[in-house]
């Protein structure tokens, strides 16, 4: 009898001791999925600039405390009201815009000359780091939205933030002219105190502006209202500073364009008709890299779009119909940022031990990131179609390598080898691989999740 309570007491310590490890172990791989979360989707947004006449938001990359993990870009997020202009500034990054919604004119200077583009719906434009320039809207009922990377750059002052350097300014902002000594600065642009005063102070109502309505954005929309060959005159007129302006003229002589060209000091900066600037690309109009009934990828790299190649970037999207999933696979070259456009989904992650890092839901405005070589996938939720757009930091042709699906890693592999390593047999391996008969995006399965709203 003493043997048998004996045992019965064991079993119940190595059953409490097994209930144990499995809690332990179920609550250690929750705490790795809460922090996977904390760390892959970037959920925080931060105001850069809030006026209103518009707003720049970011969610910010950096390296990760205690962690080796590096995100080395910013997503950004620019919303201007209609007749609008973000005002003239430089940047110490790189910038890739991707027009989400709504149409744009943007003016920077590409080698010493002004060149001015027309953006739309789709369309994607680089603006390398230190180029100054301004982006207007000039629909009178439309918002504009954009989708921007901005890379962290080695000689960024800070790896959690980018530098804005405003050239037109006064007091909000302040122009970075307002920092030398006004004795300098007034013998560099040739003209009295009183008019440099006059310059700095005029502007109090933020980076981002309405054009009309408001005496001190004058100066901006009377420019910006010009015929172009007016305003080939007028930059001859401001750089070679020859005639004095009128009374009538003086302020509308007083714009961006006075102080950018000066400090250029370049003849050749008025010569800007017949400049073959960089085109915008519209990926909404490209066909699609990949294409199956599940959905499809579009992808733009530095062989269909040259000027990625300054920025080190690529831009891609994905659309995947509701309930499928884009296969499991690893990106050997880049890190991958994604923004949620349209619709709900779930972003599983997996750390290189072969633990879930991260299995998130996912919706609208939402922003990830995947470390390079850790496998990830996407799943669109059965309530609708899902799509993605986002940034990838290699502008040179991403392989992906998919490790399931036809066509995939472990097609590839399948073999007496593979099979040991599994410790199955070949004809099971076979069977297994052979299973899936889609490649890239597969079909609605249990997998896909139900609506996250």
């Amino acid at each position: 009898m003493g043997d048998t309570r004996t045992l019965l007491l064991l079993v119940l310590v190595l059953f409490y001791a097994l209930v144990s490890s499995v809690g332990a172990y179920e609550e250690e791989e929750r705490e790795q999925r809460t922090q996977g979360e904390k760390w892959f989707l970037l959920r925080q947004l931060h105001d850069v600039v809030r006026t209103d006449a518009g707003s720049m938001r970011l969610v910010k990359g950096g390296y990760r405390r205690g962690s080796s993990l590096h995100s080395p870009m910013h997503i950004g997020f620019i919303s201007m009201e209609p007749n609008s202009l973000f005002i003239p500034q430089y940047l110490d990054s790189d910038l890739v815009l991707f027009v989400q919604h709504g149409q744009a004119r943007i003016g920077h200077i590409y080698r010493d000359k002004l060149a001015e583009r027309h953006l739309k719906h789709g369309d994607v434009y680089t603006i390398p780091a230190g180029s100054a320039f301004y982006l207007e809207n000039r629909a009178e009922n439309e918002r504009l939205r954009i989708i921007c990377s901005i890379d962290i750059t080695s000689e960024s002052m800070g790896w959690h933030a980018f530098q804005s350097f405003f050239i037109g300014g006064g007091v909000h902002p302040a122009s970075v002219l307002a920092g030398f000594d006004h004795n300098t600065l007034s013998t560099a642009l040739n003209v009295s105190i009183e008019e440099l005063n006059l310059l700095l102070t005029r502007q109090t109502s933020g980076p981002i502006v309405h054009l009309s309505g408001s005496h001190h954005t004058n100066m901006w929309s009377k420019f910006l209202a010009q015929e172009p060959h007016q305003k080939l005159a007028h930059l001859k007129r401001i750089v070679n500073f020859q005639d004095e302006a009128s009374p009538k003229e003086e302020e509308s002589t007083w714009s961006l364009r006075k102080i950018l060209f000066t400090l250029l000091n370049r003849e050749d900066v008025v010569q800007i008709l017949g400049h073959k600037a960089p085109s915008a690309y519209n990926l909404y109009n490209r066909k699609p890299d990949f294409r199956n009934d599940y959905g499809w990828i579009k992808k733009l790299d530095e062989s269909d779009y040259s000027p990625l190649r300054q920025s080190g970037n690529a831009v891609y999207l994905v659309s995947l119909s509701q309930g499928s999933m884009m296969a499991p696979h690893v990106n050997p070259t880049a890190i991958e940022y994604g923004i949620v456009l349209k619709g709900t989904g779930r972003i599983q992650i997996v750390y290189p031990n072969g633990t879930l890092a991260m299995n998130a839901g996912v919706r609208e405005g939402d922003v990830f990131w995947v470390p390079r070589y850790f496998p990830f996938c996407q799943t669109a939720s059965t309530n609708g179609p899902f799509q993605i757009a986002g940034f990838t930091t290699s502008a040179r042709r991403n392989h992906p390598q998919f490790l399931v699906g036809r066509n995939s890693v472990m097609q590839s592999l399948r073999g007496p080898e593979f099979a040991a390593a599994f410790g199955i047999g070949e004809k099971r391996l076979k069977r297994i691989t052979n299973a899936q008969h889609e490649q890239v995006i597969l079909p609605s399965s249990s997998a896909a999740p139900a609506d996250l709203v």
